[in-house]
């Protein structure tokens, strides 16, 4: 093979590639990609043309789904196809999406802007508080769906607000600091985890009254996502994926119930 014929197989190679890697939760979608499904591939389906920095799925009917990237986006057929959701929504485009696990029309949005709700599956969109707030992850409580959490960041209203009456209200909780992550433990919703830019994780049990630091062994406390293993299966483990790294770092503590599992 000549070096023109090498360098044309080059090129064809390389997108292929690329496409293979993308396996991030932050996912840029610059253009359509195309593959032939099947184990270990994946295909891209869009929404094309920025990055992708919340994704929602309904439980009860697991085509519908939501993608957030400059604004909200809404597939109800399995992501072959998506319309613009945005009606309502204000200010610089949202960042986080979370839908209610027991009325999945009811979703609530962070944006620069606070915190946005809709109740008719993102068909329009009311503001829901904290609009002096810049917020980065939502969270709500499988059991109690009218208790949401919100992670924010900037200035003195950066840190964990909460709200028992689906964002009619908001109460700061602390940490203190961005909160770029939130977790709640889906079999004891009390426990939940926040992730922040500087500081590390934090951890309460009692339902963001109080929080601690969990950072032993962490060798990075930029925090930017975490997750936890609903099935309780292994001693308890704590991981993270911080901000200038993408391995996940994890601490496991042993002891005689099994508890979550945080990644």
């Amino acid at each position: 093979m000549n070096a023109h014929m090498k360098s044309i197989a080059a090129k064809s190679v390389a997108p292929r590639f690329c496409t293979a890697l993308v396996l991030s939760a932050l996912v840029w979608l610059g253009g359509p990609r195309s593959a032939d499904a099947g184990a270990n591939v994946w295909t891209a389906t869009g929404p094309y043309g920025g990055q992708v920095s919340a994704l929602a799925i309904d439980p009860q009917t697991p085509t519908t789904l939501y993608a957030v990237t400059g604004g909200v986006f809404k597939s109800t057929d399995g992501g072959s196809s998506w319309t613009s959701a945005n009606a309502g929504l204000s200010g610089p485009g949202p960042q986080s999406l979370v839908i209610d696990p027991t009325t999945p029309s009811t979703l609530y949005a962070g944006t620069a802007a606070g915190a946005f709700k809709s109740t008719d599956g993102a068909g329009s969109w009311r503001s829901s508080g904290l609009a002096f707030a810049r917020i980065f992850t939502l969270a709500v409580d499988p059991q109690t769906p009218t208790t949401i959490y919100a992670g924010t960041g900037g200035g003195s209203a950066g840190g964990v607000w909460k709200s028992t009456n689906g964002g009619a209200n908001w109460s700061p909780t602390g940490p203190v600091g961005r909160v770029r992550a939130l977790a709640i433990d889906p079999q004891t919703p009390t426990t939940l985890y926040a992730g922040t830019d500087d500081n590390g994780i934090f951890k309460s049990v009692d339902a963001a009254t109080t929080w601690s630091a969990v950072n032993i062994g962490l060798t990075n406390t930029s925090i930017l996502a975490l997750a936890i293993d609903p099935q309780r299966r292994r001693p308890s483990t704590r991981a993270a994926r911080a901000a200038e790294s993408s391995k996940v770092r994890t601490r496991e503590q042993r002891g005689a119930v099994p508890a979550s599992t945080v990644v």
